[in-house]
C-alpha cells in the first residue's frame, strides 16, 4: 500500500561498509523519536568492498530502506543529484554517510523547516579532523565564490541541508552537468535558514577523495558554474596590463628623444615577458575552463547512468 513519506534520505555512498550499520541505527533512531515516515536512499558508486552487501543485508531487515547501483563510479555530487531525482518525500534531507554530520540534528532542521522555510542547511561552526590548510582553502574559495557568483552561497556549509518539496522539483528542472549542490539551491533561492553545530570526525575509515584537488574542484564549480564575471575581470586586467605596457614604451620613447642613455637589462626583459606569457596562460586556461563546461552541456550526456535499483515500486 502506498503511503505519505515525510522524509527522504540521499546517502551518497562509495567504499563504506563500516560506516552504513552505525549510520542506520542513529538515522533510525531519530525517525522513531520524530514519528516520522521515511525512506533512506543510498546512492552508491560501485565499490570493491562489501558496502553493497552491507547495505543489501539492511534491506532486508528495514524495509524503508533503498539502494540505487550506478554502472561506474560517478562521483559524491552525481549520486546526490540522483537521489534528489529519485525521492519521493515531502521533504529530503542530503547528509554524508560517515557520521561527520550528526543524524540526530535532522530534528532540529526539521523542526526549523516548518518555520516557513524552504531550505534549511547545517553551518559549521567548528570541524575536527580537518588540517588548517584546509580550512584555508575553504576560506579563499568562499571569499572567491561569493565575490564573483551570481549567487551567494554561505559560508562553512556542505550538501547537508533539508528541502521541502517545492526546492526538489526546482532542482529537477536544472539541466546542471556538474551537480554543485550549494550552488544550485542558492540559485533555486526561495526562504533560506541555517542552523549552527560543531562537525565530527569521520566514525571509521578515510575519506574517498582528495582534501586539496577536492575542494579546488568544487570551489571551481562554483567560480565558473555560476559566474561569467571572472572572465570580466580577465578582460579588465589584460585592459590595465595593456595601458601600462604602453605608458611604458611611450617613457622609453620620451626618454630616447631627450637623449638620456638607455642600458638594456636581459632581467627587466625576461621578468616583463614572462609576467605577461603568465597572465596570458591564466587567461587561456580560464576560458578553457568555461569552454569545457559548454562542451559538457552541448554533449548532454546524464550525468549518471543507474545499473540497477533495489526496493524502490516500480512505476
Amino acid at each position: 500500500m502506498n503511503k505519505t513519506i515525510n522524509i527522504s534520505l540521499i546517502v551518497p555512498v562509495y567504499k563504506e561498509e563500516t560506516n552504513i550499520r552505525p549510520f542506520l541505527a542513529r538515522a533510525e533512531a531519530v525517525f522513531e523519536k520524530m514519528g516520522k515516515i521515511y525512506e533512506i536512499i543510498f546512492a552508491l558508486d560501485p565499490s570493491p568492498d562489501r558496502t553493497e552487501e552491507v547495505i543489501l543485508e539492511e534491506i532486508d531487515r528495514n524495509p524503508d530502506i533503498k539502494l540505487m547501483v550506478f554502472s561506474r563510479r560517478f562521483g559524491q555530487p552525481a549520486a546526490t543529484v540522483a537521489g534528489i531525482m529519485t525521492c519521493t518525500g515531502e521533504t529530503c534531507v542530503v547528509i554524508d554517510v560517515d557520521l561527520q554530520d550528526q543524524p540526530e540534528l535532522i530534528e532540529n532542521m526539521f523542526a526549523k523547516l516548518n518555520e516557513g522555510y524552504e531550505v534549511v542547511y547545517a553551518k559549521r561552526r567548528s570541524r575536527k579532523g580537518e588540517t588548517l590548510i584546509k580550512r584555508v582553502i575553504s576560506h579563499i574559495g568562499y571569499s572567491l565564490i561569493n565575490r564573483f557568483s551570481d549567487v551567494q552561497i554561505p559560508r562553512n556549509t556542505g550538501d547537508f541541508r533539508i528541502m521541502t518539496r517545492r526546492v526538489i522539483e526546482e532542482l529537477r528542472r536544472l539541466n546542471e552537468s556538474h551537480g554543485f549542490l550549494r550552488g544550485m539551491v542558492a540559485y533555486v533561492g526561495f526562504k533560506q535558514a541555517f542552523i549552527e553545530y560543531d562537525r565530527d570526525s569521520r566514525y571509521a575509515g578515510k575519506g574517498k577523495y582528495s582534501r586539496l584537488t577536492g575542494s579546488f574542484k568544487i570551489g571551481l564549480n562554483g567560480l565558473i558554474g555560476f559566474s561569467s564575471r571572472p572572465l570580466f575581470a580577465m578582460s579588465i586586467c589584460g585592459f590595465i596590463l595593456a595601458g601600462l605596457s604602453f605608458l611604458l614604451g611611450a617613457w622609453y620613447l620620451l626618454q630616447k628623444f631627450i637623449g638620456v642613455s638607455l642600458t638594456p637589462g636581459l632581467s627587466t626583459t625576461v621578468l616583463v615577458v614572462t609576467f605577461f606569457a603568465g597572465v596570458q596562460l591564466l587567461g587561456l586556461g580560464l576560458i578553457g575552463e568555461y569552454v569545457g563546461r559548454i562542451y559538457d552541456e552541448v554533449k548532454r550526456r546524464p550525468m549518471y547512468i543507474v545499473d540497477k535499483q533495489v526496493n524502490f515500486l516500480k512505476k
